[in-house]
């Protein structure tokens, strides 16, 4: 009997559609697909992989309306943030395509002289790059083009090619991603969708790849990095955060209020580098808290399909028992619960925004990771309290603070471990920058020319004439 995935609507808790899955069977028959297209795929001139990259790019913004209305039903992701991902995405290939040549240039590294003796030979030591050859792409589903993006347009354009299993959450979006890469020009068997849950993510572990690319919690991670150890493969983990934002007492406090509450709620908290904790400075933390609560209100909930909604519902709906349990483990340990003035009476997995404050790091809220839209405040008192407790936690993707001097906020980021540093702003991505974790937070880097030397080994060439 074939399994299924039933796509629920987050807002309307509706049936959307059933998906069939593959089982260990199919999975091995595509990896066997793969394996044998690749070669061919990597043997293909730069120039070659990079033209249906090109096409795909175009692709995403032409039919950018339709993919945010997909993304929309099956995640619950506001229609505006939806095509404003879909919309971005394509910044982020172009930025590939342009570096790729440099990273897959090889290094001379050595010339014999050319004046040496005649009875020497000539020698030339030289760094070549091979693919990696066959990876397994297991995505995420609160930004499926971004983090997609990020993993299989560098694995292709080098030569790679991808098992992509979308997150079950975000299946659609995945085939529809599929489809668009298959129409520009990737070959089918070089780029293959692989449907299904847990047990299909194992499935493709158990099979003859040569690297796991993941992206999504700390547990299952763990996992993956587990099931892999034996092959001796890369595996690469894109994984969570708790990551601190230091708010000063020199601050344009309204400007800085107004960015961290973006940085916590958009995308309704479901962010690996969303802001999950904020340290305010004690002489302007009363000020800063009415700024902040001013700025949530101000933020509308409701039906994702309407291009005014900023928080629409929660993606999984077991995260709804989650964020009740760390407000409820909150207030039990002395915390006080600033929620939205008014209620979420309506069907679907709706989250009203809450801000929890006099919160302290004897409660979950503070160290486990909320992935929803729930943000405790804590008051500091100076620059090293703000920085141990920055770094009390078991995760390191980013940090922020907020702060007048350049020079000081640098000092204070200097000393907090996270894999991405912010002055003056928070939970934002460069294709030029490196996104890194570090701890809990994963290991590897996409992005950047790092992010594309990921997908490479390197090999050296010794070559005497």
């Amino acid at each position: 009997m074939t399994d299924f995935i039933s796509v629920i609507n987050p807002a309307t808790e509706a049936l959307v559609k059933e998906i069939p899955v593959d089982d260990g069977d199919a999975v091995a028959q595509k990896v066997a697909l793969a394996r044998a297209a690749q070669p061919a795929w990597s043997a293909r001139s730069l120039l070659e992989r990079i033209e249906p990259l090109k096409r795909f790019s175009a692709l995403l913004t032409e039919r950018a309306e339709s993919l945010a209305l997909i993304l929309t039903t099956e995640t619950g992701k506001p229609i505006a943030q939806a095509k404003s991902e879909i919309l971005t995405a394509p910044s982020r290939v172009d930025y590939f395509i342009e570096q790729v040549g440099e990273v897959l240039a090889p290094d001379v590294v050595y010339r014999e002289p050319a004046d040496s003796p005649p009875e020497t030979a000539q020698l030339e030591e030289i760094i070549g790059y091979d693919p990696l050859g066959v990876i397994a792409n297991i995505s995420a589903w609160n930004y499926p083009y971004f983090v997609g993006v990020n993993v299989f347009v560098p694995a292709l354009l080098t030569g790679n090619a991808v098992l992509y299993k979308p997150s079950e959450i975000a299946t659609m979006t995945g085939l529809a991603i599929a489809a668009l890469l298959h129409e520009a020009g990737v070959p089918e068997d070089v780029f293959v969708p692989v449907v299904g849950m847990g047990s299909t993510g194992a499935a493709l572990l158990d099979q003859a790849i040569d690297g796991v690319f993941f992206t999504g919690s700390y547990a299952t991670g763990k996992k993956i990095a587990i099931a892999a150890a034996p092959k001796l493969i890369k595996v690469q983990l894109e994984l969570g955060g708790k990551d601190p934002a230091y708010v000063c007492e020199d601050v344009d406090v309204e400007k800085a209020a107004i960015g961290l509450a973006d940085g916590a709620f958009y995308n309704n908290g479901q962010s690996c580098c969303a802001v999950e904790r904020i340290y305010v400075h004690t002489d302007i933390y009363n000020v800063f808290l009415s700024a902040f609560l001013k700025a949530v209100e101000g933020f509308s909930l409701g039906d994702p399909t309407d291009a005014e909604t900023y928080f629409g519902p929660l993606s999984r709906k077991p995260q709804l028992a989650v964020l009740q349990e760390q407000i409820a483990d909150a207030v039990e340990k002395g915390a006080v619960v600033h929620p939205r003035t008014h209620g979420v009476d309506r069907a679907g997995w709706y989250f009203a925004p809450t801000v929890v404050t006099q919160v302290t790091h004897e409660m979950s809220l503070m160290r486990e990771e909320t992935f929803g839209p729930v943000i405790g405040i804590q008051r500091v008192s100076s620059d090293d309290e703000a920085i141990t407790l920055m770094n009390d936690t078991d995760y390191g993707l980013t940090a922020a603070v907020y702060c007048a001097q350049r020079e000081r906020a640098m000092g204070i980021l200097g000393q907090v471990s996270s894999g991405s540093a912010y002055w003056n702003c928070c939970d934002r991505v460069s294709p030029r920058l490196p996104w890194t974790g570090r701890h809990h937070s994963g290991i590897g880097s996409t992005l950047s020319q790092i992010g594309i030397s990921a997908f490479l080994q390197p090999r050296g060439w010794h070559l005497r004439q």
